[in-house]
């Protein structure tokens, strides 16, 4: 078997501890932290967009890096300042110190998560590469949808303190060796070709767009902006699906709920990354795209349980997707010559996008005191997402660049 398989086997098992304790788990932090009577939900809410800016400016640093040391030092680098910060989450009494130790869960996360995983994945598979992305980015939902339900109930059993303490070591323990057994930086470190080809006594450098010509390209720039609508209102409206589910469902149905959305989004994912193989990509993103903005509607209207599970489930299938074609969009069109750096740079438009989002929700749900008019704001945006978008796909290919190594 291609070396390659092995290596998305180990990224699908970081990821998913990653994203378990690090992008689902928000949500019950910001109702613990809101509970505990230290933080209102505004502040609690604000400091998960602190954690998520500074994990897409770290990016910006951690993507040369990439490309000039061993990826294991740089994933374990980040995976500890993670675990340090996400055992402070209990610790603290002060808002300062709440900003400061989500900066630091977020530098961790951005250095141990999806940019690390979605370059290598983009370095060792060309041919395969939707369907090594699909699966290794399932090990995302696979964390929310079984983690983030664990994560709730030691909250709610032990506390806040004790819980995330627990957690920080069981980051540790899911990432720290999985990167050290199995991830390698290229396939000629063990004198492999992605996807397994016959190995070359002097490989050719990858091809592709230059970075300064790609950053100015205004596909680019279009792109972009409608990701940072769709995480503005994707990321909203996961970081306050507890709360939302806990207003309008029986408390005793609500861990079962919580893994709904994750659910949705593995089955969806694996779907879309076999369907992007016979489908056009872009087409695809599009659809995606307004599906999300109407089940964020769907939910903010939604008071049963079955109309409220409907909407976690589409919600989870555009999720699922839409974290994964943004990279696959980046590396197909401008090849990997410039290919950490570019989607550092995308990270950060959707981590604009992705700060803002439960901040945002947070600050209408503290105002209208419910969850109805935040998600149907949120699906509001999801809808300019989709039309942005629609806008980019006219935009003339100013540079066309291939995904191929070599030359």
């Amino acid at each position: 078997m291609f070396y390659g398989w092995r290596l998305v086997a180990g990224l699908f098992v970081i990821l998913a501890f990653s994203s378990g304790l690090g992008f689902y788990n928000h949500a019950v932090f910001i109702q613990a932290l809101a509970d505990s009577d230290r933080y209102s939900i505004t502040a609690a809410s604000s400091a998960v967009s602190v954690f998520f800016l500074v994990s897409g400016v770290a990016g910006l640093g951690i993507a040369p890096l990439l490309d000039r040391y061993d990826v294991r030092l740089i994933v374990v680098s980040g995976a500890v300042l993670a675990a340090i910060g996400l055992h402070w989450i209990g610790q603290i009494t002060a808002l300062w110190e709440l900003y400061a130790v989500y900066a630091l869960f977020g530098l961790g996360f951005s250095a141990s998560g999806l940019l690390p995983a979605t370059t290598l994945i983009s370095r060792w598979f060309v041919v395969h590469r939707a369907r090594a992305l699909s699966i290794a980015s399932t090990g995302l939902s696979v964390g929310g949808m079984i983690i983030t339900p664990f994560s709730a109930y030691w909250v709610s059993a032990f506390g806040l303190p004790q819980a995330a303490s627990f957690q920080a070591v069981l980051y540790l323990l899911g990432v720290v060796p999985i990167a050290l057994w199995l991830l390698r930086s290229a396939p000629t470190e063990l004198q492999l070709m992605p996807d397994g080809g016959a190995w070359q006594a002097r490989p050719s450098a990858p091809v592709g767009v230059s970075f300064d010509k790609a950053i100015r390209d205004p596909f680019f720039l279009w792109l972009n902006l409608a990701y940072s609508f769709v995480m503005l209102s994707q990321v909203g409206g996961i970081a306050h699906q507890y709360g939302l589910i806990m207003e309008r469902v029986d408390p005793d149905s609500v861990s079962l709920m919580m893994m709904v959305l994750p659910l949705a989004s593995v089955f969806g994912r694996l779907a879309g990354g076999f369907l992007l193989e016979r489908v056009p990509m872009l087409g695809f993103t599009a659809v995606m795209m307004f599906l999300q903005a109407a089940a964020l509607v769907l939910l903010g209207l939604a008071q049963s349980a079955m109309l409220i599970c409907l909407g976690l489930a589409l919600l989870g299938v555009t999720v699922g997707n839409l974290l994964m074609l943004q990279p696959l969009i980046i590396a197909e069109r401008y090849g990997l010559l410039s290919y950490s750096r570019l989607f550092s740079w995308a990270n950060l438009a959707s981590v604009a996008g992705v700060a803002a989002g439960p901040g945002v929700l947070g600050w209408l749900v503290g105002v209208h005191l419910s969850y109805e008019i935040p998600f149907l704001v949120a699906g509001g945006f999801g809808a300019l997402a989709g039309t942005v978008f629609l806008l980019c796909l006219k935009l003339p290919a100013a540079a066309k660049g291939t995904s191929l190594i070599g030359g």
